[in-house]
């Protein structure tokens, strides 16, 4: 183990960790101290909707800006005392861990991979925003090495809005990290009583509650009343199968994404990567670019090894490599959106820049 993650898990062992086990629940609901054979998930939480408390209970749009703190990880259970009789809940001390930059992620992710290591620990759940839920799901898929379940759970509307979300969406994450079911099936996303795979979920709508979807391939499972209940696994490696190993990574490179549109003369790939970027996703019209920017993209692969990966803009189907737009050198993204094939190459840039290497990683993962 290198002497970095070592740091990293005496941190966290020897930080304090908040139980609201103090809580005060509802008549006849079983406490922390009564059930203690349940299993321990521990909730980590960053920036988004799901903490977000306004006094006006219609306030959905602008709650951001009307001034009242967030609540933090332990008041959230404390109004969701029903829980208990699920799991023993240990809130990270820290709210708000953030999550935006490359770097942020690196460190989230050795976070929850050093939680996992404690031997009595069923489970994780991050709370996020859903603008980028997607990606740092696919992130964490790719570099969390434990076949435990982390969760991440988000919520439409604030905490203390008229039905909101929240309060459901993050009980039924924490019945799922507790339910022995939920390991093996690499990182987890839950909303709206579904249960999807981190690398085949996205958001497909701004406001709607049922705005997650795998499309094409449908959920895992649901957290339904009963039980939480699966009815297909992920088939593309993940977490204890993937070759990413943060603790030797200092940095991820940068990978920029460019949206093909019509009359694209390839003017912005150029100036990405005099910005720094070492690879670049082309969000396709179906699988193809026009051909000013093909020729450009050529040019950037042949000449400085700039790493193109072709994806669509479409938001569902393959890009086959072989086809009427492929390039040597080019790779293709599979069935993989934009956004979740930026987070695959710039993991597999910390490893190659060989085109057939990243292509592999493309199949597999």
């Amino acid at each position: 183990m290198s002497s970095y993650l070592s740091l990293v898990l005496a941190v966290l062992f020897l930080a304090p960790v908040v139980s609201f086990a103090q809580a005060q629940p509802e008549r006849g609901t079983p406490t922390i101290a009564q059930r203690a054979d349940l299993p321990r998930v521990h909730y980590m939480m960053g920036p988004g909707t799901l903490p977000r408390n306004p006094q006006n209970r219609l306030e959905y749009v602008r709650y951001a800006l009307t001034g009242e703190p967030r609540l933090t990880g332990r008041q959230l259970f404390e109004r969701i005392p029903e829980v208990q009789q699920f799991a023993r809940v240990s809130v990270e001390p820290q709210d708000f861990i953030p999550y935006d930059t490359p770097e942020e992620l690196k460190a989230l992710s050795l976070r929850i991979a050093a939680h996992l290591q404690g031997p009595d620990l069923a489970g994780v759940v991050f709370g996020h925003g859903t603008n980028n839920i997607e990606e740092t799901a696919y992130f964490l898929n790719l570099t969390v090495r434990s076949d435990k379940p982390v969760v991440i759970v988000g919520s439409q509307r604030p905490f203390s809005t008229l039905s909101s979300d929240a309060p459901a969406n993050l009980l039924n994450a924490i019945r799922v990290a507790a339910d022995p079911a939920s390991r093996g099936k690499g990182v987890l996303v839950l909303l709206n009583d579904e249960i999807n795979a981190a690398r085949d979920v996205t958001k497909t709508n701004t406001y709607r509650l049922e705005t997650f979807q795998s499309r094409e391939l449908g959920v895992l499972g649901y957290a339904d009343p009963d039980r939480i209940v699966y009815y297909r696994l992920p088939t593309r490696k993940h977490t204890t199968q993937t070759e990413f190993d943060l603790t030797r990574v200092q940095s991820l490179p940068r990978v920029d994404i460019l949206y093909v549109h019509s009359g694209n003369d390839g003017e912005l790939a150029k100036a990405a990567v005099a910005l720094g970027a070492k690879g670049l996703v082309i969000a396709g019209s179906g699988a193809g670019h026009t051909q000013n920017a093909r020729k450009v993209l050529k040019e950037l692969s042949d000449k400085q090894g700039v790493r193109v990966v072709r994806s669509a803009r479409v938001g569902a189907g393959r890009v086959i490599r072989e086809d009427n737009w492929q390039e040597p050198g080019f790779v293709a993204a599979d069935n993989l959106s934009p956004q979740k094939a930026r987070i695959l190459l710039q993991l597999a840039l910390t490893k190659t820049t060989n085109p057939d290497e990243i292509q592999r990683m493309f199949d597999e993962y």
